[in-house]
């Protein structure tokens, strides 16, 4: 398919910007001279989920949104998952330098939480304050259990690149567009991103965005390696479903970063991505009877995804850190596109 900008609202303007590391597509409006504030989108996504809330935010900001290595309109460059999150962090670095942004705002959704807490350990003077909206794990996305992330087994069986449908993958590179099938694209985005009945406004657009992923064995969802243990697959070293698997990111030390920048946790109480049963989870999978041959909960149980992320962050309060979380209710996955007013309150007040 073509690569091509999505339309862009009145107000925003889209650029690309050379770095020293990678050519980055950043959206972004509001004042040159405005504090920084970084949108950090997630997987099957793009920087054109933000558009909206950034031209919310009153104009004392300057809001970015960049693609991230590997998705939207950035340079098309592999993602090294044994680097963990780190790849998207280095890029981000090389972005702010280039831009001359100083201390910024980060915002991550899903799974741009991972480059977020990565960039918090790597530059943590850099931050004047962490957002985070339903974001993936401390301890990675998938393969771990207990509040503290114990990996199911010693090779990180049961998440990564090997548990994305290739179906999905396909109807990526394909370009689906349809609405007749639950696994199309448009579908998934729907059942899972927001609440039924919500449709988003900008549901063409959105979609046309997180259709620029790469894909590919070292793209997305990444490779994979044969396994002994279930599901049979274990995470390989490229793509961004593998540099945030349990095997590759482990952001727990965030508890220990100085200084300490104040955190808003945002998340849906309905969210089927990301929670304690995530439909995106081959455990809770196995366990309602959909992937054959789930070893138990004594072995495999679903990874509480909230659970650990509540016990890093106070953790992180006990060290002296501060941190606020909100649950939005009847939202699922994308709470700052379903319920705009309800985000925007909690976040410029934080943000203030």
């Amino acid at each position: 398919m073509d690569r091509q900008i999505s339309n862009v609202l009145p107000g925003i303007t889209s650029q690309m910007v050379d770095t020293p590391r990678i050519r980055t597509h950043v959206l972004s409006c509001g004042p040159a001279t405005g504090e920084p504030v970084v949108f950090i989108h997630g997987n099957f996504s793009s920087a054109t989920y933000f558009e909206e809330t950034m031209l919310a935010l009153p104009p004392r900001y300057r809001c970015l949104a960049p693609d991230l290595r590997g998705y939207g309109l950035t340079e098309d460059q592999l993602i090294d998952a044994t680097r963990g999150a780190r790849d998207w962090s280095d890029d981000l670095d090389a972005l702010f330098v280039t831009l001359g942004l100083g201390k910024v705002h980060l915002l991550g959704w899903s799974l741009g939480a991972g480059p977020v807490m990565q960039y918090l350990l790597d530059h943590p003077a850099q931050v004047a304050s962490i957002t985070f909206i339903a974001p993936i794990s401390p301890y990675g996305f998938g393969g771990s259990k207990g509040l503290d992330g114990t990996p199911y087994f010693a090779d990180f069986a049961g998440c990564g690149g090997g548990v994305v449908s290739p179906l999905f993958v396909q109807r990526i590179k394909d370009n689906d567009r349809s609405a007749d099938d639950p696994n199309s694209p448009r579908n998934i985005i729907n059942a899972f991103y927001y609440k039924s009945p919500f449709r988003a406004a900008r549901e063409e657009d959105f979609l046309s965005s997180s259709l620029l992923e790469q894909t590919g064995d070292q793209k997305y969802p990444g490779d994979m390696v044969p396994s002994a243990n279930w599901p049979n697959v274990a995470p390989g070293n490229f793509g961004p479903i593998n540099a945030t698997s349990a095997r590759h990111f482990n952001a727990s030390g965030i508890v220990d970063v100085t200084p300490q920048p104040p955190i808003l946790w945002v998340h849906g109480a309905d969210d089927p991505v990301v929670s304690d049963a995530s439909m995106f989870d081959l455990a809770t999978l196995g366990k309602l009877g959909f992937v054959p041959g789930w070893p138990g909960d004594e072995v495999v149980p679903p990874q509480p995804m909230i659970g650990q992320m509540r016990a890093v962050l106070d953790r992180y309060a006990a060290h002296g850190g501060r941190y606020q979380e909100v649950v939005i209710k009847d939202t699922a996955h994308g709470p700052h596109i379903e319920k705009p007013a309800e985000f925007l309150a909690a976040f410029t007040a934080f943000l203030k």
